[in-house]
């Protein structure tokens, strides 16, 4: 099948594939927008169970994850191959949406902004206008890390409107220990910190499973995300401190949803490797998703937190497209 993946800029807003569609809708904050992009799957079609949705993690956008391609391929792009019309939102103050007003002042100004609350807000706002859009019902969502803790929050409070959902390196509940740390309004992420994330899950003597070239490549688009990450020393790019408070606050007992309020399947998918889901979270998770009719723990050998990055990223793809694809239901 022919490879439409195309190398870019990854500028805010910038178009990353020649089907790309790109879209901007009103958030739950007045005069603040979200910023939409869909890939529509090769073939048309109408089945509203091929409709996904990817919610980002805490610390970059959809450029970044489902539609970075590596060697010219990302995964929506095998997504759309196998039919699915494939949307990517940016949570404001990520990559194409608007930055909160805040993030131009000081730090410290304000608590952190974009928790799960409010991210949730502007989850459901693109699931209901995705939803009138295409003129279907409900879509599945693929969630990464903190994206799930926002997932689980909106399916819990709007569950007629998800059919299936993967959350893949997910943030659990744990039991309460110390007092979390608190994290100011926005934060700054350098090059050296994603690239400490990437690789401190990997055991001693284990063979790497990113490659120094495919982070290069990603680490420069990473950077040009923000306008003004090169002016920093080191280059480093804004983000909201939402999310790094919501993950220290499930950490500590305080996870901002509850998993037992979910009605759709839910598949878990996490690293071998993987320090924020491991077995224990993913058992917690397991029981504690106990409305969901069907689910699923599946852990993937050599990989971790950012396995959508990885050598086994493949993996990840097929187990996702087939638990996304249904046929585990009795007919009728």
């Amino acid at each position: 099948m022919q490879n439409l993946a195309t190398t870019q800029s990854a500028l805010p807003g910038s178009k990353m594939h020649p089907r790309e569609e790109h879209y901007r809708i009103p958030s739950h904050i007045e005069g603040l927008n979200l910023f939409l992009r869909r890939l529509p799957a090769l073939e048309q079609q109408t089945d509203a169970r091929r409709v996904v949705l990817y919610v980002h993690g805490g610390s970059f956008p959809s450029a970044l994850s489902i539609a970075h391609p590596f060697d010219g391929r990302s995964w929506r792009d095998a997504l759309s191959e196998r039919g699915f019309d494939v949307w990517g939102l940016d949570f404001l103050g990520f990559g194409a949406s608007d930055p909160y007003p805040e993030m131009a002042g000081p730090a410290d100004s304000s608590a952190a902004l974009g928790q799960a609350d409010s991210a949730a807000r502007q989850l459901e706002h693109a699931v209901r206008w995705i939803c009138t859009h295409l003129t279907v019902p409900r879509l599945s969502i693929i969630a990464h890390s903190w994206g799930t803790i926002v997932a689980g929050r909106f399916a819990g409070t709007c569950p007629d409107m998800v059919d299936r959902m993967v959350f893949f390196g997910p943030v659990t509940w744990r039991p309460p220990g110390t007092e979390p740390q608190r994290f100011p309004a926005w934060r700054l992420v350098s090059l050296d910190d994603q690239w400490q994330r990437f690789t401190a899950d990997v055991p001693a003597g284990e063979a790497p499973v990113l490659s120094r070239r495919h982070f290069d490549d990603w680490g420069s688009l990473y950077l040009n995300a923000d306008p003004e990450s090169r002016t920093r020393s080191p280059a480093s790019v804004k983000v909201p401190g939402g999310p790094w408070q919501d993950i220290a606050d499930a950490g500590s007992g305080r996870l901002a949803y509850d998993p037992g309020l979910i009605r759709a399947p839910v598949a878990i998918i996490r690293g071998e490797w993987d320090s924020l889901a491991t077995d224990a979270d993913a058992r917690w998770l397991f029981d504690a998703l106990r409305a969901s009719p069907i689910r699923r723990d599946v852990k993937i050998a050599r990989a971790t937190h950012l396995m959508h990055l990885e050598e086994n990223r493949y993996a990840l793809y097929r187990e996702t497209e087939a638990f996304l694809s249904g046929g585990d239901c009795p007919a009728g």
